[in-house]
C-alpha cells in the first residue's frame, strides 16, 4: 500500500511556516548547532523542518541523516512529521534502537556469530544474582536494585567502583553500597556467562565494536553524516560516548534541549552536555527558542517567575519565555483545610470545566508521587467523572495494595476485633501490613521501595481517618470500606481526566492542569536533602506548570485529615508566585482556604472551623460519624432505620437502567444506588430539594432532574417506567454492577 503525503513543499515553503528563530534553526544545516528550546516553543517543528529544508536544498541525504530521541513515541512522532514534509527516508530512532540495529548488522560480519541475545527484563537475572550473593530481596527491592545497576552502567561505573561513586555523588542506594556492588558483579557474571546482553550493553557493545574495528567505524561514520539529538538535556554519559563516536566525522550535528526541564538525574541524565556544548564545539551556533505557543501569558509569566528563584548551573542558562497566545484566566492558588477536601474541591472544579465544554481528556491532575493518586481517584469516582491513571496502576490495582488487601482480609477473617479508638484500628492495620513491608518510619531515599511504603502508608492513614469517623469500627468494617473504595475506582474509562505524577507528565500538555499537594515535604519531596536535589524539584514543578495551555490551579492542604491540626506549610516554591514576589523575611500572603469567611482576618488554625465540610458527616438518625461514600450520600448509617419508599426506588432503578442503556454508560454513571436510595427516602418535591441530595450535581440536575421529579410525584411515573422498560427490552440486560453495591 502506497502512502500519500500530499504535494511536497518547496524549501521556501518550509521556511515560511516558521517564526524567525525557528527559521534560523532550519537554515543551520552545516556544522554544529545547539538549540535551547523552552517548553511549548515548537522545538520538534523546528528540527523536523530543519531536516526537511536540508534535504530539499540538497545539503542532506535522507539515508545519511539520523535523528535520535529518548522514547519510541517521540521517534514515531518525528518520523510522521518528516513524512508529511516529504522526507520519509530519514531515520528517527531512540539511542538504543539505532545502536541495536548497527549491532545486529555488523556483529555477524565481524565475529561470524549472532550478537548476544537481548534480555528485555533484568529482574529475573538480578533475582538470581541476589540469591548467589546469599541475600534476600522482594519484588520491589529487586526493581530498585535493577534501577541502581542501570544507573551504574549509564554512568559507566564498574561494580568495583560503585561504592566510591555512591559516596562521591551523595547517592542513596536502596541498600548497603557494598551489597549492591556484589549483586551488580554477580549479575554481570551471570549475564555474560549465558551470552546475554541488556539495553545498556547494547550501547557498550556498539561503542566497543566501533572502537575496536576501524573498518566498521569508518563505514558507520560514512553512512551517517547528519545527526539531530532531541531532549539533549536527558543524555547520560554512556549515550554521549556513543554519540561522540557516531558524529566524529559528521557534517552537521544539531542538539536540542532545555536545562530547566532536567528531571531525570536519578537515572544518570545530566544537562552538562547541553550546557557545555558550545565549549566542546567552539564554532557552534547557539539559537534560543523562547516564543511559547502552548500556554497563555498568565501561565508563562508564572513559569518564568518560578525560575527566577532557581540556583545552580541550569538556572544560569534559563530561558525567559514569551507567550504568543491571547490572555487567559489567571492561575489559581487554592488553600484547603485538609487532603480529602482538596481532592473534592479539585473534583468540583473539574466538573465546572466539563460543564463549560472542556473535554475530560484535556484535563490533568498532577501530583509528586503515585501514592497521592488514591484520594483523587476516589473523589473523581464519587463525582462520576471518568479518569485515566498514567504511568502507574490505579491505587487499588498496585501489587503492594492488592497484597495488603489480602493480608487485611485474612486478618479480619481470623478474628480482627474492634479498635477502641483511631489509634487502635490504625495500629491494628499497621501491624498486619508490617508483613507487607510497612513500617512506622519511611525508608531512606527514593525508588520503588519508597513508592511501595507510600502506598501502604496511605492505607494506614485511611484506617486512621475511618476510625476517627466511626468510633468502634472493626477491622472487618475497614476491609469492607477498602472493597467499596476499590469498586468505586474500577469504573471503565475511555475518555477521562488524566491522573499522573509530574515525571509521567513530561512531554504532554492539557488545556487545564491541577497541580496538587504542594506542601513542604511533598514539593520539594522530603528526601531532596541537597541543594541540587531541591533545584531538581523546582524544575519538576516548572515542568508541571508548563503542561497547562490555559487553566492552571495550584493547591495544597493545611492538614492531612478533616479536623486535624493545620500545621502544614505551602511549598517554598510558591513564595513570590502568589501576589507577587517578596523579600527575605517577609511572610507570604496567606490565601483563605476554600469556604472560609470572605471578610475579617483569617488564621490557619480556623480552617477546620470555617470550612464548609468541618469534619466527618454525621448520621441524621443516630449521629454517628459516616466514613464511606455510600453512607455519606445517604446521610445515615446503613444499619439505621430507613424511610425508603421501595416502590419508588424500583421505579427510579427502572428509569435509570433505560437512561444508561440509551446513553451507552454503566448505570451508576447516571446515579448510584446510594443516590437513588437517598432520593427515594427524601422524596424531593422541587429542584431545590433534589439539589440538596448528595450525588445530584448541577449537571445531573439539569440532565435528569425533570424525570426524577416526575417519578417522585407520580404524575408521569407510569409513562416513564413503561418507556424505561421499552428501552431495557431494546438494549438488553443490566449494564453492569453498581460500584457501591457490586452484588
Amino acid at each position: 500500500m502506497t502512502e500519500h503525503y500530499g504535494p511536497q513543499p518547496t524549501a521556501d515553503e518550509i521556511l515560511d511556516a516558521l517564526d524567525p528563530e525557528q527559521r534560523r534553526v532550519a537554515k543551520s544545516v552545516d556544522g554544529a548547532v545547539c538549540v535551547l528550546a523552552g517548553a511549548g516553543t515548537g522545538k520538534t517543528r523546528a528540527i523536523t523542518h530543519r531536516i526537511a529544508y536540508g534535504v530539499l536544498t540538497g545539503v542532506m541525504q535522507p539515508m545519511q541523516t539520523l535523528a535520535v530521541t529518548f522514547t519510541a513515541r517521540a521517534a514515531g512522532e518525528m518520523r510522521g512529521r518528516l513524512r508529511q514534509l516529504g522526507v520519509p527516508g530519514v531515520q528517527a530512532r531512540t539511542f538504543h534502537a539505532a545502536a541495536l540495529r548497527q549491532l545486529q548488522f555488523f556483529w555477524p560480519r565481524t565475529y561470524g556469530a549472532d550478537p548476544p541475545r537481548l534480555v528485555e527484563r533484568k529482574a529475573p537475572l538480578v533475582a538470581e544474582a541476589v540469591q548467589e550473593c546469599r541475600l534476600r530481596a522482594d519484588r520491589t527491592e529487586l526493581r530498585d536494585l535493577t534501577g541502581e545497576i542501570e544507573w551504574a552502567k549509564a554512568t559507566q561505573t564498574a561494580p568495583d567502583d560503585y561504592p566510591d561513586q555512591v559516596r562521591a555523588t551523595a547517592r542513596k542506594p536502596p541498600r548497603d553500597a557494598a551489597e549492591v556492588a556484589r549483586v551488580y558483579a554477580a549479575y554481570e557474571s551471570l549475564k555474560s556467562g549465558r551470552g546475554h546482553m541488556d539495553f545498556e550493553d547494547v550501547l557498550l557493545l556498539t561503542i566497543g565494536l566501533l572502537d575496536d574495528r576501524i573498518e566498521v567505524r569508518e563505514q558507520v561514520q560514512a553512512q551517517y553524516r547528519h545527526f539531530t539529538v532531541d531532549e539533549y538535556q536527558d543524555v547520560n554519559p554512556l549515550q554521549q560516548r556513543l554519540l561522540d563516536v557516531w558524529s566524529q566525522r559528521a557534517r552537521s550535528l544539531c542538539v536540542v534541549g532545555d536545562a530547566s526541564q532536567t528531571i531525570y538525574s536519578f537515572t544518570g541524565a545530566t544537562p552538562g552536555f547541553l550546557l557545555d556544548f558550545r565549549h566542546r564545539h567552539r564554532e557552534s551556533e547557539v539559537i534560543e527558542l523562547v516564543r511559547d505557543y502552548r500556554s497563555t501569558p498568565q501561565v508563562v509569566r508564572l513559569a518564568n517567575r518560578l525560575l527566577t528563584h532557581a540556583s545552580g548551573e541550569a538556572a544560569e542558562h534559563r530561558l525567559e519565555l514569551v507567550s504568543q497566545r491571547e490572555d487567559g484566566p489567571a492561575p489559581e492558588f487554592v488553600e484547603f483545610a485538609d487532603e480529602p477536601t482538596e481532592a473534592e474541591g479539585v473534583a468540583r472544579r473539574i466538573r465546572k470545566l466539563l460543564d463549560h465544554g472542556v473535554r475530560a481528556a484535556e484535563i490533568a491532575v498532577l501530583f509528586r508521587t503515585n501514592a497521592q493518586s488514591e484520594g483523587y481517584e476516589q473523589a473523581l469516582a464519587d463525582a462520576g467523572i471518568p479518569y485515566v491513571l498514567r504511568g502507574a496502576e490505579r491505587f487499588f490495582e498496585r501489587p503492594e495494595v492488592r497484597h495488603a488487601a489480602v493480608l487485611l482480609r485474612g486478618a479480619a477473617r481470623s478474628g480482627g476485633g474492634a479498635g477502641d479508638d483511631a489509634v487502635g484500628l490504625a495500629a491494628e492495620v499497621g501491624a498486619v501490613l508490617a508483613d507487607g513491608g510497612w513500617s512506622p518510619r519511611p525508608p531512606s531515599g527514593s525508588g520503588q521501595v519508597r513508592e511501595r511504603w507510600e502506598s501502604l502508608h496511605a492505607i494506614v492513614r485511611l484506617a486512621e481517618d475511618f476510625a476517627a469517623a466511626r468510633p468502634g469500627a472493626t477491622l472487618p468494617d475497614f476491609v469492607d470500606e477498602l472493597a467499596e473504595r476499590a469498586n468505586a475506582q474500577h469504573a471503565p474509562t475511555v475518555d477521562g481526566v488524566t491522573l499522573a505524577s509530574l515525571h509521567a507528565a513530561k512531554g504532554l500538555e492539557w488545556d487545564a492542569v491541577f497541580l496538587v499537594g504542594l506542601t513542604e515535604g511533598m514539593m520539594p519531596i522530603t528526601y531532596a536533602d541537597t541543594d541540587a536535589k531541591v533545584e531538581e524539584e523546582r524544575r519538576l514543578l516548572y515542568v508541571g506548570i508548563t503542561r497547562a495551555r490555559e487553566h492552571l490551579t495550584m493547591s495544597w492542604a493545611l492538614a492531612r485529615s478533616p479536623g486535624g491540626r493545620a500545621g502544614r506549610r505551602p511549598s517554598r516554591f510558591l513564595d513570590g508566585l502568589r501576589g507577587g514576589s517578596r523579600g527575605p523575611g517577609v511572610p507570604a500572603a496567606r490565601s483563605r482556604p476554600e469556604g472560609a469567611a470572605e471578610s475579617g482576618p483569617w488564621r490557619p488554625d480556623e480552617a477546620r472551623v470555617r470550612r464548609g465540610r468541618p469534619g466527618p458527616v454525621r448520621c441524621r438518625v443516630c449521629g454517628r460519624g459516616l466514613a464511606d461514600a455510600a453512607e455519606r450520600k445517604l446521610g445515615r448509617c446503613m444499619e439505621c432505620p430507613s424511610e425508603l419508599d421501595e416502590a419508588l426506588f424500583e421505579r427510579l432503578r427502572d428509569w435509570r437502567l433505560g437512561r444508561a442503556r440509551m446513553l451507552g454508560q454503566p448505570a451508576y454513571c447516571v446515579f448510584t444506588d446510594a443516590t437513588l436510595t437517598a432520593i427515594a427516602e427524601a422524596e424531593p418535591g422541587s429542584a431545590q430539594q433534589l439539589a440538596r441530595i448528595s450525588g445530584v450535581t448541577r449537571a445531573k440536575l439539569d440532565k435528569y432532574g425533570g424525570d426524577v421529579l416526575a417519578i417522585v410525584s407520580g404524575s408521569s411515573a407510569e409513562d416513564l417506567a413503561e418507556a424505561a422498560q421499552a428501552m431495557i427490552a431494546a438494549h438488553g440486560d443490566d449494564p453492569g454492577p453498581d460500584p457501591e453495591h457490586p452484588a
